[in-house]
């Protein structure tokens, strides 16, 4: 199976690391912020190919990562996509304290990678969200 993958991070080299580590498991396409990145989401919904994986950081300028969790999910809830058949969203940051991690699930994450990333870690949460 090829993956269809978003990866939404504004900074470069932390694009060019996810889409290496990624590559092997479908095509990647990249947004360097959270308002494109939802502007390819719906697009991707409204064309009926959707992403199956969105790696989303954080800390980015204008729309942050979870606002744009929260958008995507909503557009999913708008097209009636349910839950188990949406995106898996991965919050890919820096960020690991307490307040940043239980907004993100909050939001309806799937789960949370924290910088620096390793390979192995990826891996291993693409296999629990059963993506391969």
């Amino acid at each position: 199976m090829s993956l269809r993958i978003l990866i939404v991070e504004d900074d470069v080299t932390s694009q060019r690391l996810l889409a290496h580590f990624l590559g092997e498991y479908g095509r990647c396409e990249v947004a360097g912020d959270g308002e494109t990145a939802v502007a390819m989401f719906r697009l991707a919904i409204e064309v009926e190919h959707r992403y199956d994986l969105v790696c989303l950081d954080i800390m980015m300028p204008g729309m942050d990562g979870h606002e744009a969790l929260r958008a995507m999910r909503g557009l999913e809830e708008a097209h009636g996509i349910a839950r188990e058949e949406g995106a898996r969203i991965v919050i890919t940051s820096a960020l690991d304290d307490s307040k940043s991690v239980l907004e993100a699930f909050d939001a309806r994450c799937d789960g949370y990678l924290v910088k620096p990333y390793e390979k192995a870690r990826i891996t291993d949460e693409l296999r629990v969200l059963s993506l391969f």
